[in-house]
């Protein structure tokens, strides 16, 4: 057995062992999983008070599933120790841009059946779309297309809105008569849940525990338990059905409305480029698996993301991308695929777990520190901004405010590119960028006024 793994997964030469590889798996999954609590909420609505029309049984089971596949693939494939997990800031663009533009192009409401499935068709066809550019190679062009200023503006922009659907979520926001203000019931129970999960996951992160924010999630449960806010159940059964949601994308209206649908299309397959490439080379380097600058076997590591997407729309999931989480792992000794593989195995186990995650979600000030937390270290990519140049800061501060603000990641990040190409060509600063960004900001500007704005309909 150890002779068969370590000839596929090259162990000896990375050197590292079985068991090393096993304790990181599950140290990356345990860093992971809260998104098998975030998820279904996300999907469902049922964070945000909404009815999105998705089941959350269904839900918790095809987040392992998706999950699970996409970490197995990437261990299989690429023989990289990263972890994979429908995203963090896809699952919301999701829901805040994707659903309410294919209720509209629809003509139907969001809850109905028919709106989600197209939501899921666009995420399928933004994975082809990512497969196709992994096929021929051309990711470095797409990546060129944004430049570094404007990643790390809707990097952090997505991390605000993220912080503050927490703070929402927790009580403490709140939303009244058009106006953002602080809750009078400061001393509310969902206020002290909160408090709680938010100070345990800061104060592990601190001490380098692994599995911190999981762990807030655990401690800010038992707070709720303790609050009479949810009633402890037996955490274990069989998984949820799935087949509500398996294999229902609409691949047919897709394409009746591909026009309306293509900017959300395109800024989905942007955003998983981005995740994808960033949480890769980031991983790599930590492990030292870089030669000479360069990522061996990247097209497979793609290819992993780019197959975990579109398995992911199969389950009724937003984007499945590679997860900087996977770093705790790295940190734990991984070195191979083998490690991605035992925390996809993780993942298929948590399936059996989905009362205890139905009962978290009833109460959403318990996964809010998550989502606080999670917002923070987005927003750490403000730093990489180039604030002295405004042709680069301005844009990418437009999509930092306009994120949150037009509470649709897709309207915020279309401000910045829009902006940016007639900034630079406006400025004198035309050539330093290329011909593909001119295009983008041309077909979202055309887009906004055409489409967007009602002026003309297909």
């Amino acid at each position: 057995m150890f002779a068969m793994l370590n000839k596929y997964f090259n162990l000896d030469a990375r050197k590292t062992r079985p068991g090393t590889e096993i304790l990181a798996g599950i140290v990356t999954f345990t860093a992971m999983s809260y998104i098998i609590f975030v998820q279904p909420q996300i999907m469902s609505g049922n964070m945000f008070g909404m009815d999105t029309g998705m089941p959350f049984g269904a839900l918790v089971t095809t987040t392992c599933l998706a999950a699970a596949f996409g970490s197995i693939l990437m261990g299989l494939l690429a023989n990289y120790p990263i972890g994979l997990a429908p995203g963090m800031g896809e699952n919301f663009f999701f829901v805040f841009s994707i659903l309410p533009l294919s209720a509209g192009v629809l003509g139907a409401k969001l809850g109905e059946a028919e709106v989600w499935r197209l939501g899921l068709g666009v995420v399928f066809i933004s994975g082809v779309i990512f497969a196709i550019l992994t096929v021929f190679n051309i990711r470095k062009l797409l990546l060129n297309a944004v430049s570094p200023s404007l990643k790390a503006g809707i990097a952090a922009g997505i991390g605000l809105f993220i912080a503050f659907i927490g703070l929402q979520n927790a009580g403490i926001v709140v939303i009244a008569n058009k106006t953002i203000s602080m809750t009078h019931s400061i001393c509310s129970p969902e206020v002290a849940i909160f408090t709680i999960g938010l100070i345990a996951i800061v104060v592990l992160h601190i001490y380098k525990v692994k599995g911190s924010i999981l762990w807030g999630i655990l401690i800010a449960a038992a707070a709720a338990i303790c609050f009479g806010r949810v009633h402890f159940e037996n955490p274990f059964s069989l998984p949820k059905n799935p087949m509500p949601i398996f294999a229902k994308m609409d691949l047919v209206n897709i394409w009746k409305y591909i026009i309306k649908l293509l900017p959300v299309i395109i800024i989905l397959t942007f955003m998983d480029v981005f995740d994808t490439m960033g949480t890769l080379i980031g991983v790599a380097t930590q492990a030292k698996l870089m030669k000479n600058d360069k990522l061996p076997n990247a097209n497979r590591a793609f290819a992993s993301d780019a197959g975990g997407t579109l398995f992911g729309a199969l389950c009724g999931h937003s984007t499945v991308t590679c997860y900087i989480e996977s770093i705790t792992g790295v940190e734990s000794g991984g070195r191979t695929g083998l490690a991605a593989v035992i925390t996809g195995i993780c993942f298929l186990l948590a399936m059996f777990f989905a009362p205890f995650v139905e009962m978290v979600a009833n109460c959403t000030a318990i996964t809010a520190p998550a989502l606080v937390v999670v917002g923070a270290l987005m927003m750490q990519s403000f730093k990489a901004i180039n604030w002295e140049d405004y042709s680069e800061s301005i844009p990418a501060f437009l999509i930092i405010i306009g994120i949150p603000l037009c509470f649709n990641i897709a309207d915020g990040m279309m401000l910045g590119f829009i902006l940016y190409p007639i900034i630079k060509l406006i400025s004198g600063k035309g050539r330093e960028i290329g011909w593909l960004t001119y295009l983008l900001g041309a077909v979202l500007l055309l887009y906004m006024i055409f489409i967007k704005s009602g002026l003309f309909s297909f």
